[in-house]
């Protein structure tokens, strides 16, 4: 079985060191959403990530509250929220140096420049490597979009009917009102910083400098936060599915359900577009691994004038000696693989054959 991507002796990466990320930006605008993408990213790549959330903090103290709590002239509230928020980041800082975390993310507004630069002192002060994400969006559609999904998801609407919720957008414009009186975006060039202008329309990346900050700027420039829909298919069946070798052409049959799966495709989206009020997500693409049986799986599409992208990516992986054998054959001369592929799956490999992880490893040693 092979081994994690990333393990030592600590748990954590030894040359990165332990970084936090904190995040700046007024509310609904993308901040808790791209945490999260962002830490179950990391936990893929085998980093021990967390986020820390200064609004989950706050709530379990306080409960819901009115916006009178978030207004910045109510001097007793202010206080009572910098506490919880200070609370957070001590357990952010606990969790990096004692909880064998290496990635936190500090999931907060944090739109004052003498808080930032509080924060950023106190983190090199633990020897934690600081990240400042900043959010910014002047675009109203998305901002709209984003209090509506808020609304429905934040926990601060609990027990509200979702239509409800969304009728009374006032209350949490007045919020983000609040927070635009005093709100300071990132001029300090002293500070590693990334800006994320109106949703991935333009990234500022500012002193930017080690290995998993490289990671998570490319998770940021790959980050979607509009709905669109993925299709999985197989290809179609070829002149010989078992080898991996091989790299057969597709069968008659397998040229057929490659038209059937196209019609389909394209009759499915033709039906969702009709019955859809709202905007089409974008045009369809195809991808495709660059293994035969593939690529002729997508020429109908290719002449139906949808876009196909190869990526080697999706190819196959090599199943070493139990290439060629069907699943019987393979039960019947490698039993012991069989148990260990059922226990783990992911991690499994054959003998002299491909794993998930170390193709990952090297796809991205690659890039």
């Amino acid at each position: 079985m092979a081994a994690k991507l990333y393990e030592t002796t600590s748990g954590r990466l030894f040359h990165a060191g332990a970084v936090a990320v904190i995040t700046v930006g007024l509310p609904a605008r993308g901040k808790t959403h791209a945490s999260r993408s962002l830490c179950r990213y990391m936990r893929w790549l085998g980093v021990s990530t967390k986020v820390f959330s200064v609004g989950n903090y706050r709530r379990e103290q306080l409960g819901s509250l009115s916006e009178e709590w978030f207004d910045p002239n109510n001097a007793k509230a202010a206080e009572v929220r910098l506490e919880i928020a200070d609370k957070c980041l001590d357990d952010c800082i606990s969790w990096l140096q004692t909880g064998g975390g290496q990635v936190a993310i500090f999931d907060g507004n944090n739109v004052l420049e003498t808080r930032r630069r509080e924060i950023h002192d106190k983190l090199v002060a633990n020897d934690i490597h600081p990240l400042f994400l900043e959010f910014i969006c002047n675009k109203p559609d998305i901002i709209l979009s984003n209090i509506r999904s808020v609304k429905i998801s934040s926990p601060d609407y609990v027990g509200w009917d979702p239509e409800e919720a969304v009728k009374d957008i006032k209350d949490y414009k007045r919020r983000i009102k609040q927070h635009e009186e005093n709100y300071e975006t990132i001029t300090d060039v002293g500070l590693p910083f990334v800006k994320n202008m109106n949703a991935g329309e333009q990234f500022i990346v500012n002193n930017v400098i080690g290995y998993l900050q490289s990671r998570i700027v490319y998770n940021l420039m790959n980050l979607h936060i509009q709905p669109r829909t993925i299709y999985f298919a197989r290809c179609g069946p070829s002149h010989n599915d078992n080898s991996y070798k091989a790299d057969a052409n597709l069968t008659a049959e397998g040229e057929k359900y490659a038209e059937t799966l196209k019609d389909f495709v394209m009759a499915y989206q033709e039906q969702k577009r009709a019955n859809s009020l709202e905007e089409p997500q974008g045009i369809l693409t195809v991808w495709t691994s660059t293994q035969k049986k593939a690529l002729e799986t997508a020429i109908p599409f290719v002449n139906a004038g949808v876009p196909v992208r190869q990526q080697s990516v999706l190819n196959q992986l090599n199943p070493g000696e139990s290439d060629g054998l069907t699943p019987e054959q393979i039960k019947l001369n490698f039993p012991e693989e069989i148990a260990k592929v059922k226990e783990n799956p992911y991690r499994h490999r054959y003998p002299r054959a491909e794993v998930s992880d170390s193709i990952y490893f090297l796809y991205y040693r690659s890039y």
